[in-house]
């Protein structure tokens, strides 16, 4: 059986599910009771939520810049292959779209690495929001281009004007 549960953290309600062996989703949400989760999962703990909840927690308060969890995201060959080069991108660094491309051996695969990076249901963990457009904006994050700034900015990353211009979530 599924199991989610939800924690507050500083870019917003961190909704996370497992199914026992992994985590199976980690998203930003401004809803506290979703019923995409609720119909989905049942709220409740499980050593691997109790896991990913003590590394996020360590994560947030600056004492931890890799996790080391089970996963167990959904997705195709290519979208695997894109994840885990997602996770090689180091605690403050970034990289673009086109770069990740090249890494994966696919260099004119660029919007389907883009696509990728969209479909990533493990965000944070799985680390889409160190992907840049290729002229160093941010772009493209599904919980929101403040968010995405807050956690570079917490990270340390160097991003340039546009995203000292952007606004920090409260």
């Amino acid at each position: 059986m599924m199991k989610w549960t939800a924690i507050e953290s500083p870019v917003g309600v961190l909704r996370l599910s497992s199914d026992g062996v992994g985590l199976t989703r980690l998203t930003l949400s401004d809803f506290q009771d979703d019923a995409r989760w609720n119909g989905t999962a049942e709220r409740g703990d499980d050593a691997v939520l109790q896991l990913a909840v003590a590394q996020l927690t360590e994560y947030f308060a600056g004492t931890r810049e890799v996790f080391d969890l089970p996963l167990r995201p959904v997705g195709t060959a290519f979208q695997y292959t894109v994840w885990e080069e997602l996770q090689r991108i180091p605690f403050g660094v970034t990289a673009s779209y086109g770069e990740i491309a090249d890494r994966i051996g696919r260099p004119s695969a660029v919007r389907a690495v883009a696509r990728a990076n969209a479909t990533n249901r493990i965000g944070i963990v799985i680390p889409c929001h160190r992907v840049i457009g290729s002229n160093g904006t941010l772009t493209g994050y599904a919980a929101g281009i403040e968010r995405k700034a807050w956690l570079l900015d917490h990270e340390g990353a160097e991003l340039g004007l546009l995203a000292s211009s952007m606004g920090k979530p409260d």
